[in-house]
């Protein structure tokens, strides 16, 4: 009895062993092709930064603020109502058009432009910041939007707004 209980588990460690050592391959296989591709994306940014894309860290982008740049808001607006980047105005990526007129003599005003969202797996900056680029302007990505602001340490405005 005792050696078949032995004979068993030492089948079950040689089934264990074999399963991590397939997971392995297909996790090489998997970072190889992405890489060797060339439709693979990175690994070290945001899956939604493109081509063209320019992103800046919340320290660069306090910097710029400092500086005077116009930070836009593409969250809804309620969002932005209830807290924002000091200064920041509303050009929410789901009403574009709309937001886009009410602040256009604004925008070509401004040297800078700093596009942000709710961070983490939201895209709308990305695409604010596209739809900009296609009119003419220079808009960069505030990477990893507001969460990126708040863990640097930055105060947000949480003033509500009209």
């Amino acid at each position: 009895m005792q050696r078949e209980c032995a004979c068993y588990f030492a089948m079950m460690r040689m089934r264990l062993l074999r399963m991590a050592c397939l997971a392995a391959v297909g996790i090489a296989c998997g970072l190889a092709w992405n890489s060797l591709s060339g439709r693979g994306f990175s690994l070290a940014q945001s899956v939604f930064v493109q081509t063209g894309d320019e992103v800046l860290s919340a320290t660069e982008a306090k910097a710029w603020l400092d500086d005077g740049a116009l930070f836009l808001d593409a969250r809804p607006r309620d969002f932005w109502r209830m807290h924002r980047i000091h200064g920041a105005s509303s050009l929410p990526e789901d009403d574009f058009e709309n937001g886009f007129a009410e602040i256009e003599t604004q925008m070509r005003r401004a040297s800078r432009i700093v596009v942000y969202c709710q961070g983490y797996g939201c895209e709308a900056s990305h695409l604010v910041a596209r739809k900009l680029r296609e009119r003419g302007f220079r808009a960069v990505v505030l990477d990893e939007g507001l969460p990126a602001w708040e863990d640097a340490g930055f105060a947000l405005d949480t003033e509500s707004r009209p």
